[in-house]
C-alpha cells in the first residue's frame, strides 16, 4: 500500500485551529497582563492616599492639635517653645511665593520660546533647539538647588542689596528655569496640532506671521497650552530639593520673595531629617501638610481636565 501524500489546503485546515487557539491565548495573556498593571497602579495610589490620611487622622487626633488651628492659624512653630502653634498658613503662603516666582518666569518665557520654535525657527533649527531644552528636564533638582544657592542669589544681592542669602526669589527663578521644558515641549506639541489649513486661512487674508501666531494659532492650541501651565504648577508646588536648599527653613506670612521662606515640601524634608520622634506632633504634622499638598494638586488636576475639556478644540 502506497502513503497518500496530504494535500496543502487539509494542511493550512489542520493549523488554522492551533493558530488561532494559540493566538487567543496570547491575546488572553497581553490583556490581563495589561489589567494587573493597570490594578496595581490602583493599588498603589489607593496606598499612599491611605497612609497620608490615616497618619494625618493620628495628628488631628493629638490634645494638642485642632482642626481650626490648622487650617486658620497664621503661626507654624511646632519645634522651638513650650507652646507649639500648627498653623498651615505660613507654609502654604511660602509655596506659592515660591511658585509664583517661578510661573511669572517660566510661563511667558516658555510660552514665547514655544511660538518661536513652532512659527518662526526653521525646521533645522527647532531640531536642535528643542532638545536642547529638553535637556534641563534630566537635570537633577539638586543641582538646581546649588545653582541657586551659588549663582543667582550672589547676583541677585548685587543687584538687590536687600535679598537674603536663603530667599524665595533664587529658589522660585530655580524652579522655573527647571519648569520651562514642560512649558515649552508641551505648549510646543500644542502649538503644531493646529492644523495648516487654519495658518494658510489666515495668511489668504492678508495676515501676517505675528498676527497668525497670536489670534490664531495660540487661540487654536489654548486647551493645550493652559494644560502645560497647570502642569508645570503641580510641578513647582511638589519641588522639594530646590526650595529646601535655597529658600531656606523660617515658615512666615509675607509675600516679599527677597526674605527666606518654607514651603511644605521644605517642612518635610526638614522633619524626616530625623532630630524628630516619629511619635510626637512635630512628625505626625509632616502627613498632614503632605496630605494637603495631594489636596492642592488634587484641586489642580481637576481644574485642568475641566479647562481641557472646555476649550478642546477638535479638527478633521
Amino acid at each position: 500500500m502506497t502513503a497518500v501524500a496530504a494535500q496543502p489546503s487539509q494542511v493550512l485546515a489542520l493549523a488554522r485551529p492551533r493558530s488561532r487557539v494559540l493566538g487567543r491565548l496570547w491575546e488572553g495573556g497581553v490583556v490581563t497582563t495589561l489589567l494587573l498593571c493597570g490594578a496595581f497602579t490602583l493599588f498603589i495610589t489607593a496606598s499612599i492616599i491611605s497612609v497620608l490620611f490615616v497618619e494625618a487622622a493620628k495628628f488631628f487626633s493629638l490634645p494638642d492639635v485642632t482642626l481650626s488651628e490648622f487650617f486658620f492659624g497664621l503661626e507654624w512653630n511646632p519645634l522651638l517653645g513650650a507652646t507649639k502653634h500648627f498653623g498651615i498658613w505660613p507654609l502654604i503662603c511660602g509655596t506659592f511665593l515660591v511658585t509664583g516666582v517661578a510661573m511669572c518666569f517660566a510661563l511667558p518665557c516658555g510660552l514665547i520660546t514655544a511660538i518661536f520654535l513652532s512659527e518662526y525657527a526653521p525646521r533645522r533649527l527647532r531640531a536642535v533647539l528643542k532638545p536642547a531644552l529638553e535637556i534641563l528636564a534630566g537635570i537633577p533638582t539638586v543641582v538646581y538647588g546649588f545653582f541657586a544657592l551659588t549663582v543667582i542669589t550672589p547676583r541677585l544681592q548685587q543687584i538687590w542689596s536687600g535679598v537674603e542669602v536663603y530667599n524665595a526669589l533664587s529658589a522660585g527663578l530655580a524652579v522655573g528655569i527647571m519648569c520651562l521644558p514642560i512649558v515649552v515641549s508641551l505648549s510646543e506639541d500644542a502649538l503644531q496640532a493646529v492644523p495648516r489649513s487654519l495658518r494658510e486661512g489666515a495668511y489668504g487674508v492678508g495676515g501676517t506671521r505675528f498676527d497668525v501666531s497670536t489670534k490664531i494659532v495660540v487661540p487654536a492650541a489654548l486647551s493645550g497650552i493652559v494644560a502645560a501651565f497647570l502642569l508645570a504648577f503641580a510641578r513647582a508646588v511638589g519641588e522639594t530639593m530646590i526650595v529646601a536648599l535655597a529658600a531656606g527653613n523660617m515658615a512666615r506670612l509675607t509675600v516679599n520673595p527677597t526674605e527666606s521662606s518654607q514651603t511644605m515640601t521644605a517642612w518635610m524634608v526638614q522633619i524626616f531629617l530625623g532630630d524628630a520622634s516619629n511619635f510626637g506632633p512635630e512628625y505626625l504634622s509632616s502627613y498632614a501638610v503632605a496630605a494637603m499638598l495631594f489636596v492642592i494638586t488634587f484641586i489642580l488636576t481637576i481644574i485642568g481636565h475641566v479647562i481641557r475639556v472646555r476649550f478642546r478644540e477638535a479638527y478633521q
